[in-house]
């Protein structure tokens, strides 16, 4: 029998505790044996209520464990993610993996010169129901486009996700990644954008991708409750096609991701769909339309 995959957790925050933690200890073939954290406090607290090892030494931690979950703020992740590479350790990684392109850069050259599995977690990708929707558009022909808008209300607060890092960055970094990645999937990879900001954080993209195709996405985290959405959807020559956005559910698309990183570790494949590549590449996206806005 295969041993487990021993996976380390960075973060002690909110999505650290509802999700992160949630699909660690519920997914066949691995097993969380240990957590890191700012507060030394957040982390014996998390840490024991898993049964896990805490730790305030990375190196300690990363010596502890032969894969890392990641839900920490990206500028965080990306010094940490590095070191684990270079040590071996494969990545589970939140979206952004940085928030600029020269350490985005740097992490997936890390992880290709260590030759390790990596997944980042573009939640929707990893959604029995998108997945189905990603296949029935691939095999349709004739779209013309797409339009995407996520209206956020992560910046109210109320909000336990309203934390300094999306405060600075806003939607762009944060809720952009998801939608670039799904009209990246559907219409093709992406090789130009334009940016234009509106108030607060809302922020309006141009999407061009290979072949000619336009796409574009309005996000914010700045909307009323009332007011708030997250909608995609393809056109052209078939009509209309909505991906089913509400039926997202992290715990579940974590527990697919983690099982696919596993089952890469396990057999030496080190591509995904959804690797740290891919993700570099959204990355480049997202750091264009900043240099823009600015």
């Amino acid at each position: 029998m295969t041993p487990p995959l021993r996976f380390g957790l960075v973060g002690t925050g909110h999505w650290a505790r509802v999700t992160h933690a949630p699909a660690l200890t519920s997914t066949d073939g691995i097993e969380l044996t240990a957590v890191w954290g700012r507060s030394r406090a957040a982390t014996g607290n998390l840490a024991a209520s898993y049964q896990a090892v805490p730790h305030d030494d990375i190196d300690a931690f990363l010596a502890d464990v032969d894969a890392v979950a990641f839900a920490v703020p990206p500028s965080v992740q990306a010094d940490i993610a590095i070191r684990a590479a270079g040590q071996g350790k494969h990545l589970l990684l939140e979206k952004p993996i940085a928030t600029s392109d020269e350490n985005a850069q740097a992490l997936a050259a890390a992880v290709a010169a260590a030759n390790v599995a990596s997944v980042v977690f573009f939640t929707a990708r990893f959604q029995p129901q998108i997945r189905d929707w990603l296949t029935e558009v691939d095999a349709t022909a004739g779209w013309m486009g797409g339009t995407a808008v996520w209206l956020g209300t992560a910046l109210q607060a109320s909000s336990p996700f309203n934390t300094p890092w999306r405060n600075d960055k806003g939607a762009l970094w944060d809720v952009a990644p998801h939608v670039i990645s799904l009209l990246w999937a559907s219409l093709g990879p992406v090789t130009s954008v334009t940016a234009h900001a509106g108030p607060a954080d809302i922020t309006h993209l141009v999407l061009q991708h290979d072949g000619g195709i336009t796409s574009t996405a309005t996000v914010t985290l700045s909307a009323p409750a009332a007011a708030a959405t997250a909608e995609l959807c393809l056109w052209g020559k078939p009509g209309r096609s909505a991906a089913p956005m509400k039926s997202v559910q992290a715990v579940p698309a974590l527990r697919t991701a983690l099982a696919e990183l596993a089952a890469n570790a396990a057999s030496g494949q080190v591509a995904h769909p959804c690797d740290v590549q891919f993700g570099s590449a959204i990355n480049r996206v997202l750091a264009d339309a900043e240099r823009q806005l600015r």
